[in-house]
């Protein structure tokens, strides 16, 4: 079952707050294309935690989507000290998303790293996160909360030290025993993307939709708002994940039609989510 008809006696409480920490400096536009899709895709609140020198061109970038300063270091990224107020605030959230554009700076990845271990609410883990955790993935064999994490080919080859070519001739069995291994719905991106749950019933979804055109800066940013806004509607994590990377590929298909695929860009992506959902929506 998908979303389902809004009832008219409602309010946005009903359709989750999600808590986004992304950003640094030269990176924002991970961040807002993450904190928009979440809103295209219905969730009903997204703050947007960012590094406070970057705040001012966060909320003139974005309306709808609120924004979190936080403390940062020198260089634009989240600062340790970032911590405490953080986790407040995700723990006072539905959904928290950590990763899009964070930087690869050591003491962003450490807190990335503690924040992981110490979250209390459902998670979706992407890019910059991924990547402060493969030093040590055995991190996420402590996380809590239910999770799910978004690496592309590059990223999980970083997790399992393993070379990249390796993953992609091994997508199915690397992203079934990473699952099961490390309790994660695992969406491992590419053409055919690969959603596995973990468990002793274990499902696996392989995706249709999408198209080469969607081989663009930022689509993966989308691609996790829309898992963070369907989970925030009230979707189990294995299901938001194989609704949102059908919609995501849906919506590049119908950005195909109008735009080409060289000329397709994130953005485009973002704008036909509305479309792509109101496609597949059941109404009951």
């Amino acid at each position: 079952m998908f979303l389902k008809k809004r009832k008219k006696d409602t309010h946005k409480g009903d359709y989750g707050h999600v808590f986004i920490l992304a950003g640094s400096t030269g990176l924002t536009g991970a961040a807002a294309l993450c904190g928009q899709a979440c809103m295209r895709s219905g969730a009903g609140l997204v703050t947007l935690g960012i590094p406070r020198s970057l705040n001012v061109v966060m909320e003139i970038k974005l309306t709808e989507v609120m924004t979190c300063p936080l403390p940062e270091t020198r260089q634009g990224t989240f600062s340790l000290k970032a911590k405490a107020e953080a986790l407040k605030k995700i723990n006072n959230s539905d959904i928290a998303v950590l990763g899009p554009g964070l930087s690869s700076n050591k003491e962003t990845q450490q807190l990335i790293r503690e924040l992981a271990v110490s979250v209390k609410r459902p998670m979706v883990l992407d890019a910059d996160a991924l990547n402060a955790i493969s030093e040590n993935a055995d991190v996420l064999r402590k996380v809590k909360s239910p999770y799910v994490i978004t690496p592309h080919p590059g990223e999980m080859a970083r997790l399992l030290k393993k070379d990249t070519d390796y993953i992609k001739k091994n997508r199915l069995i690397v992203a079934k025993k990473f699952a099961n291994y490390y309790n994660a719905v695992v969406v491992l991106k590419g053409s055919g993307t690969i959603v596995a749950e973990p468990g002793a019933n274990q499902r696996v979804y392989v995706n249709k939709t999408g198209n080469p055109g969607m081989a663009t800066a930022g689509s993966g940013d989308v691609l996790t708002g829309v898992i963070a806004g369907f989970m925030a509607q009230g979707l189990k994590p294995f299901d938001a994940a194989r609704f949102a990377v059908y919609t995501h590929g849906l919506a590049g298909d119908l950005a195909k039609k109008e735009k080409g695929e060289e000329g397709l860009i994130a953005g485009d992506i973002l704008e036909k989510i509305p479309e792509a959902i109101k496609k597949l929506t059941v109404h009951s």
